[in-house]
């Protein structure tokens, strides 16, 4: 229990801490901003090691695509994922859902940093041109898109059905998928305390080619994703 509530308050002191430090940032390019969420990813992992002594584990890194465009489809089993994944990629681009952008100062900061937001419980304008936003910021942009298609966090042991987000924007944007598979709820869950002495591990899976069709898209996509994940528990 101490080592949660310590985990806890040194963790979210250091993500506000960075993100009142970069707020003069917004007055500058956002690549200048998009530093400070490395900083935060880097973060996340030195509290989980000093206060849970958590052993973080990158598997995979032969897979990771280089020298052309990518998608990233990514399991969410906790904030970890959020953080972390911006030291390994060039600085993802995230969809996310709406209410994330009203949270003061962090909202700010993913407006700053070009993030997508989608309003899941209606159907607006900015849902509309929601695609539209996804096939401009591939155009205009070498980061990557990262989408989580459980659309939330869930339990280590869910295996619920992908969201066909992720299939429209394989379709949309004909390149290749990175699956990454991460265990993070059996350290950091939803809901319930923290667990130490555990193994945190980033599963970077083998890249989707583009071309097949959605529906064999996201079973491939999920299959892996859920596959590697039972391996990793």
């Amino acid at each position: 229990m101490i080592r949660n509530i310590l985990f806890l308050i040194f963790f979210y002191i250091g993500i506000i801490s960075i993100c009142i430090f970069y707020l003069p940032t917004f007055l500058l390019p956002h690549k200048i901003t998009l530093t400070g969420g490395k900083l935060m990813g880097h973060w996340s992992k030195f509290c989980l090691n000093l206060f849970l002594s958590t052993n973080v584990v990158i598997k995979g890194k032969e897979n990771i695509i280089n020298n052309e465009k990518f998608f990233i489809v990514c399991s969410h089993q906790s904030m970890f994922e959020t953080f972390f994944l911006q030291t390994i990629f060039n600085s993802p681009v995230f969809i996310l859902k709406k209410e994330l952008m009203n949270i003061p100062i962090f909202g700010w900061y993913l407006k700053k940093i070009k993030s997508i937001s989608i309003d899941r419980n209606k159907i607006t304008k900015e849902n509309l041109d929601f695609y539209e936003k996804i096939k401009l910021s591939y155009q205009k942009s070498n980061r990557p898109i990262i989408i989580f298609p459980q659309a939330t966090r869930v339990n280590p042991d869910d295996r619920s059905d992908f969201k066909k987000g992720a299939s429209r924007i394989y379709k949309e944007l004909k390149i290749k998928c990175q699956p990454i598979a991460i265990n993070s709820g059996s350290v950091w869950p939803k809901n319930g305390p923290l667990k130490a002495n555990k193994k945190l591990t980033v599963s970077i899976l083998e890249p989707i080619n583009p071309n097949l069709d959605e529906k064999n898209f996201l079973e491939l996509v999920q299959k892996r994703i859920y596959e590697e994940l039972d391996n990793l528990n």
